[in-house]
């Protein structure tokens, strides 16, 4: 036996093809693709079977051993693992699609599914113009941009993959109240409502906050429980960027915890996390309160992506109060005497709780002038440059309008593989989509925008055995879909939508690093995306299919 199909048998339980039962229907049937003879993981968590997967109009048209019937194309997945295609429930691939809609290093992970509108910030509603090539594909005039319009302009792209949305309550915020860190006012409170309302009928699949980000971390825990209420009926999570994810880690989850329950409705806690090294043996206490939640009755979840490092704005270091008033009230706050050492001292403090400014790596600039320093240590740049940490990083902020990308390094290798086994947590990327050339190649991003979901399967399930392969595809898939009201998705079940990942359990890895992060992963053989294939051996197809998903529909 080769030691890939060795591989796949162990991880399947050693299924046997000859207990699965024929699940096609009778007679010869006409099929647009069969995927002939792989070891077929349904999403559920459940052991893979051999047998072949059929693919008729866009949905799985039956699964069994050796079907009958005529097909226009066959693919050869003996050997290898064929799964629901991948759903990452936390992405920011919308960054860049309207730009380039092939959201090229997100198909060539397995991913068919981005669910965005993240940490508080989404794409719609708007009531004021969209700009550049956004607004152009979306077709508006730049007045009241709704959900329906958004996922309108996804379809229509085309976009190579499907893409769902949570409401972000930051930029619900920002439409009604601004950029002001203050209590908002019974009618204001009224208006957001209405338009998370609208948005969760429009198809929205929940709402998100970014509470370390101006100006969603002004709003009040009373102020989003409000706001997460019409989640309720449609049995639909609030997920949120927490408050903090260091010092006050605990307290954090506790209201995030709080919100979740007055608002009665179901709590997804994103890219879940211990910063800091004083911080990461508070991992029992953080997963001791999600429990805790949990055994309450309390629907609760959470995702996190598979590195020791976090993306974030380089503002992300400063303290939340100096951003009242958005990004030019911050910008002349850190020249005012009166603010400037209160601000520096702040944000000394927090980069003491990250072990210093060489935990941060700058990933993009917008002034040109400062591309050199993009992939570069803060602290070994600064003192390249001859400057001060703080004063360059002021320097810069002010230069690029406080729009400095940075990855940072304060995480624990141990506490990141407890996350990913622990049966409440999922599997995201939290990060952007690029490509190895056009315009979806920008600044110095964090590798698990191009190799997340493939170096589970091959680091933490085939190497440190963190996983098993049935569990790791469940957190990939069927989980995620689950979570965010997609029925007819993350599944291999005949009627499901044909959204299907077929990779060599054996090979599949990661190769973005830290260092060189273009690079595409290898070992995903075939991704259909709603029955129409976007990758085979390595090669882009032309159709582009991707949809416009909304919960519930």
């Amino acid at each position: 036996m080769s030691s890939r199909r060795a591989f796949i048998v162990a991880a399947a339980s050693s299924v046997a093809a000859a207990c699965a039962p024929a699940l096609h229907l009778p007679g010869r049937r006409k099929y647009d693709l069969v995927i002939r003879g792989g070891t077929v993981f349904d999403g559920s968590g459940a052991d893979g079977i051999e047998a072949d997967v059929a693919i008729k109009s866009g949905r799985i048209a039956a699964v069994g051993p050796m079907l009958v019937g005529s097909r226009r194309d066959e693919f050869d997945a003996r050997g290898l693992a064929v799964a629901p295609g991948f759903v990452d429930i936390h992405s920011h691939g919308d960054e860049s699609l309207f730009a380039d809609p092939r959201a090229e290093s997100v198909i060539r992970q397995g991913i068919t599914t981005i669910v965005v509108g993240q940490d508080g910030a989404s794409n719609a509603p708007a009531d004021r113009p969209l700009t550049g090539i956004t607004r152009s594909a979306l077709g508006m005039n730049g007045a009241s941009e709704s959900f329906a319009d958004y996922f309108r302009a996804v379809t229509t792209l085309p976009s190579a993959v499907n893409v769902a949305s949570m409401v972000g309550l930051g930029t619900v915020r920002a439409m009604v109240v601004g950029q002001a860190d203050r209590p908002a006012t019974p009618t204001e409170l009224a208006r957001m409502r209405a338009l998370v309302e609208g948005a969760l009928a429009d198809g929205a699949c929940g709402a998100s906050t970014g509470l370390e980000y101006a100006p969603g971390s002004f709003a009040s825990a009373e102020e989003l429980a409000a706001l997460c209420r019409p989640l309720v009926r449609r049995g639909l999570p609030y997920a949120t960027h927490m408050r903090n994810e260091d010092d006050t880690l605990i307290e954090a989850i506790d209201e995030a915890i709080g919100i979740a329950r007055t608002a009665q409705c179901p709590l997804q806690i994103s890219h879940l996390k211990t910063s800091g090294p004083k911080n990461w043996h508070k991992i029992d206490d953080a997963l001791g309160h999600i429990e805790a939640a949990k055994s309450s009755g309390m629907d609760v979840a959470f995702d996190r992506y598979p590195y020791v490092a976090y993306q974030t704005g380089l503002t992300n270091l400063f303290p939340i109060w100096a951003l009242d008033g958005g990004d030019e009230a911050f910008l002349a706050r850190l020249a005012v005497p009166d603010t400037a050492p209160r601000i520096r001292a702040a944000t000394l403090a927090k980069v003491e709780t990250i072990a210093g400014w060489n935990s941060v790596m700058i990933s993009s600039v917008r002034d040109t002038s400062d591309r050199a320093a993009e992939g570069r240590k803060f602290g070994d740049y600064a003192a390249a440059s001859g400057t001060d940490p703080y004063d360059l990083a002021v320097a810069m902020l002010q230069r690029s309008h406080a729009d400095v990308g940075t990855v940072v390094f304060a995480m624990s290798e141990d506490n990141l593989q407890r996350f990913l086994a622990h049966p409440l947590g999922m599997v995201c990327s939290d990060g952007g989509a690029f490509a190895l050339e056009g315009p979806a190649r920008t600044g110095h991003p964090h590798p698990r925008g191009l190799g997340a979901f493939p170096r589970v399967l091959g680091r933490y399930v085939r190497e440190t055995h963190t996983l098993t392969l049935p569990q790791a595809i469940h957190k990939l898939s069927g989980f995620a879909a689950s979570r965010i009201g997609l029925a007819d998705r993350g599944r291999i079940t005949p009627g499901a939508a044909a959204d299907v990942v077929v990779f060599d359990p054996a090979t599949v890895a990661d190769r973005a690093t830290f260092a060189e992060p273009f690079q595409y992963p290898v070992g995903i053989r075939l991704v259909v995306v709603n029955g129409a294939p976007a990758l085979r051996d390595g090669l882009r197809m032309d159709g582009r299919r991707g949809k416009g998903l909304r919960a519930g529909a």
